[in-house]
């Protein structure tokens, strides 16, 4: 199974009144987990930044005023995900996806589904209820360290996410021939989509 695992930074936690100003992504196969690619761009908000998000993120504004718009960034990570690729991402259907959803329906931008899965579904499966199931506690259960890594930046995020997901799966499917959790359906730009 060909995965895209991937990031979102944004400015705020609203798709309907915040926007995306990072993307990244790491192309994985299961079971092989060798990174087969890597895309990253920074997205040109129409509004500033807040500091808080700066803070937290570490981007600022003069970072992404000449980053490409969400249509150009949109369209190069769809051309990245290819045609046959699932997507993974943390809380995806309910914070990633929504925001790529809303960004196609804001700029007219054509869309296809795509298949997607929840990294959270790995840990509810392995852990149930306990200890919260946010990246930071499911990296200490699984032994992974992120020193080095800049949590919040989705180039960093993305590479301990595809980590934390193979510990996960080869607990719950050792020879990684079959998917442990629930495939959901999402929305990413379609191939060749003009605007």
């Amino acid at each position: 199974m060909n995965l895209i695992i991937f990031d979102l930074e944004t400015t705020g936690l609203s798709p309907y009144h915040n926007e995306i100003i990072q993307i990244a992504a790491v192309k994985v196969r299961a079971g092989c987990w060798q990174p087969q690619g890597h895309f990253d761009s920074f997205v040109r908000p129409q509004q500033r930044i807040p500091r808080f998000i700066t803070g937290l993120t570490g981007i600022s504004q003069a970072q992404v005023e000449r980053a490409p718009s969400p249509v150009e960034a949109l369209m190069a990570f769809s051309s990245f995900v290819g045609e046959e690729a699932t997507l993974v991402a943390h809380n995806g259907p309910g914070f990633d996806m929504r925001f790529i959803a809303e960004n196609c329906t804001r700029h007219g931008i054509p869309v296809r589904n795509t298949a997607m899965m929840d990294s959270r579904a790995f840990s509810r499966k392995i852990w149930g209820g306990r200890g919260g199931h946010g990246l930071d506690p499911i990296l200490h259960r699984l032994g992974l360290s992120a020193v080095g890594v800049k949590r919040h930046d989705a180039r960093g995020d993305v590479h301990l996410l595809a980590q934390a997901v193979q510990k996960m799966w080869g607990q719950l499917v050792p020879d990684f021939q079959s998917c442990p959790v629930e495939l959901k359906t999402g929305v990413i730009p379609a191939l060749g989509a003009v605007n």
